[in-house]
């Protein structure tokens, strides 16, 4: 609105003609300063001439919140702690845990690829089409048809292909 408003105040000094009607200067309890065209949104609002003269300030770079320094993060002296002793056994459980994961996803990634494979090498009546040729009507291949049919196959090899390189990289994650 700031930026809109220094804009419209500058446009009215260049052309002549008034962006707005009229624009205010509020001041809010605190002493902060605000431009706006409707004094009815804060108190204090004195209507500026139109005849004075327009300056304006580039706004200082801000940068981003996500982009500010976190402070770290240190725990209460009274925040329980972990032996060594029993975080390594609750990583390697852990690490136990997503051992078998890994193996059962590779399993089902090679009964996905095999039912892929499969359905690949199937001549499925629903994916021809009949077409008319100067020979007489001839069965061809649809592929769209046959690339919507195959889909759901490739969809669960994506997945467990996915979830493979998930686990991997939480394995290689753990100490």
């Amino acid at each position: 609105m700031r930026s809109a408003l220094i804009a419209a105040l500058l446009l009215t000094a260049l052309s002549g003609t008034p962006a707005f009607a009229t624009v205010y200067k509020c001041i809010d309890a605190e002493g902060g300063i605000t431009y706006t065209n409707d004094p009815s949104s804060a108190r204090n609002c004195e209507r500026l001439r139109s005849d004075l003269p327009i300056s304006t300030v580039p706004a200082s770079p801000q940068r981003p919140a996500s982009a500010a320094p976190r402070p770290a993060a240190t725990p209460s002296p009274s925040f329980p702690r972990v032996s060594p002793d029993a975080q390594r056994s609750r990583d390697d459980s852990r690490r136990q845990i997503l051992e078998r994961e890994l193996a059962s996803e590779r399993t089902a990634l090679e009964e996905a690829q095999q039912k892929l494979a499969e359905e690949e090498g199937r001549d499925a009546p629903e994916d021809r089409i009949i077409r008319q040729t100067e020979r007489g009507p001839r069965a061809v291949i649809n592929l769209g048809k046959r690339e919507e049919r195959l889909k759901p196959f490739r969809d669960q090899v994506d997945l467990h292909q996915r979830n493979i390189e998930a686990l991997e990289r939480e394995m290689r994650g753990l100490r």
